[in-house]
């Protein structure tokens, strides 16, 4: 290590606190002096493929021609203004952009500058608009367990309380309701005791509740679990019948990760509200967006207070929205499904060797994502250690070693990324077996 990266780690542990870390970090983190493609370029000197997409965001690679291109285009005009009161041409696109790309029936955009706050604008909505149409005692939010929504207050209150990172948070956030998490299998036929049970609890709290939240498909956050979209379709005939709105949290799985462009396509359902981001700009600048449709913002409009009560005062930032607009652009080619078709066979191929090692329970796909779940929690620096040095950077989780690449990784980039998976899988193992 150099004398200036020793400085740099140095004033890091002494400064800087990191996501989901103690003060000072257990481990120092790796400094990264430049990214492109799939790739990380640390400050001495090695290259690191990057499964995790930047969390997930950075679907075309790093230093992409394209978005930034279309930062750089728009720094030359203005990088911010304010949005109240004012407008711009990059909002105005995107939010046309994000009405064509999404489910039919969304034609209202409402900007943010994360997923965290997209998911609050959408609980703001759904208490407003049940207060617009005379039911302000309809102020609950109905979800299932395993989920994970963000890391803000309100978007705490709908993640797993039980499970979940945030349950030392219990009494001081909204209590909501929860239904049993959904069973595994993204293939599995709609169970029917499952279903029951849903139908049960929505019908039960209905009169108390504003909406229905969940994510669809794919649980992200909360344990990387995949369920059948026929219970998606289910929350949306419950909803309609007990006058409820269904909102889809498609933060993570947005813009072509789990195989269709939002994962509620693979029910067939459109919801009244959805909530998109991480992906909505390529992994450049932060910005996500609450979509819904002309009844529910009619109705909030016209009810008391005349407005959608949130303002950030970055919203619609035209930076994010230009980077935004360019990568709409690039998925508009359809080159995304091809690809992430190839990266889905490619993964269920190449993580088969993990069903082998004695810690794995369940080695999971779908669409440009791959999971090796474990009998344990993840010794996370053995299982980081070992994929490092093949190579790769994975931030395993709680029981989880997995991948969500970029869209552009190519094949032997997912050959090292699989063998790294299953390394650190094999690590982390070992560790547990060892403390047994």
């Amino acid at each position: 290590m150099t004398g200036t990266l020793a400085d740099l780690l140095e004033r890091d542990r002494r400064h800087v606190w990191h996501p989901y870390a103690p003060l000072p970090a257990p481990d120092p983190p790796l400094p990264v002096r430049s990214a492109q493609g799939a790739r990380l370029l640390l400050a001495d000197g090695r290259e690191l493929i990057d499964a995790m997409s930047s969390w997930w965001c950075a679907i075309h690679g790093y230093r992409h021609p394209a978005l930034d291109g279309a930062i750089t285009a728009q720094l030359g005009r203005m990088a911010h203004v304010m949005f109240g009161g004012l407008t711009h041409e990059p909002a105005v696109a995107l939010a046309q952009a994000l009405v064509e790309l999404t489910p039919e029936g969304l034609e209202h955009v409402f900007f943010a500058d994360s997923g965290s706050v997209a998911v609050e604008v959408a609980i703001k909505l759904c208490l407003q608009y049940q207060h617009a149409l005379g039911a302000p005692e309809r102020r609950r939010l109905i979800t299932v367990r395993g989920g994970y929504h963000g890391d803000t207050f309100g978007a705490m209150s709908v993640c797993d309380p039980v499970t979940g990172m945030h349950n030392m948070f219990t009494g001081a956030l909204a209590e909501q309701v929860f239904a049993e998490r959904p069973p595994g299998g993204f293939g599995a036929p709609l169970d029917e005791a499952y279903a029951a049970h849903l139908a049960e609890v929505v019908g039960r709290h209905a009169s108390e509740a504003a909406a229905v939240i969940v994510e669809p498909v794919v649980q992200g956050a909360g344990g990387m679990w995949f369920y059948s979209p026929a219970i998606v379709s289910l929350l949306r005939e419950l909803c309609d019948r007990h006058g409820l709105l269904l909102v889809l949290d498609e933060i993570a799985t947005g813009f072509g990760r789990t195989g269709e462009l939002f994962a509620c396509e693979h029910a067939g359902v459109a919801p009244d509200v959805m909530c998109v981001g991480k992906a909505l700009t390529g992994g450049t600048i932060t910005l996500a967006a609450t979509l819904t449709t002309p009844a529910v913002a009619s109705a909030v409009s016209a009810g008391p207070g005349g407005a959608l009560m949130h303002g950030p005062t970055y919203m619609a930032n035209p930076l994010a929205c230009a980077a935004g607009l360019a990568s709409i652009g690039l998925l508009r080619d359809g080159t995304w499904r091809t690809r992430g078709a190839q990266i889905e066979r490619s993964l269920n191929d190449l993580l088969e060797p993990a069903r082998e090692l004695e810690a794995v329970v369940d080695v999971r796909v779908l669409g440009a994502i791959g999971v090796i779940q474990l009998a344990r929690p993840v010794d996370v620096r053995a299982a980081t250690g070992a994929a490092v040095e093949r190579g790769v950077w994975l931030r395993p989780f709680r029981d989880l070693v997995y991948a969500m690449p970029p869209y552009i990784v190519t094949e032997s980039e997912l050959e090292q990324i699989a063998a790294a998976m299953v390394a650190a899988a094999g690590a982390a193992g070992a560790t547990v077996r060892a403390r047994r």
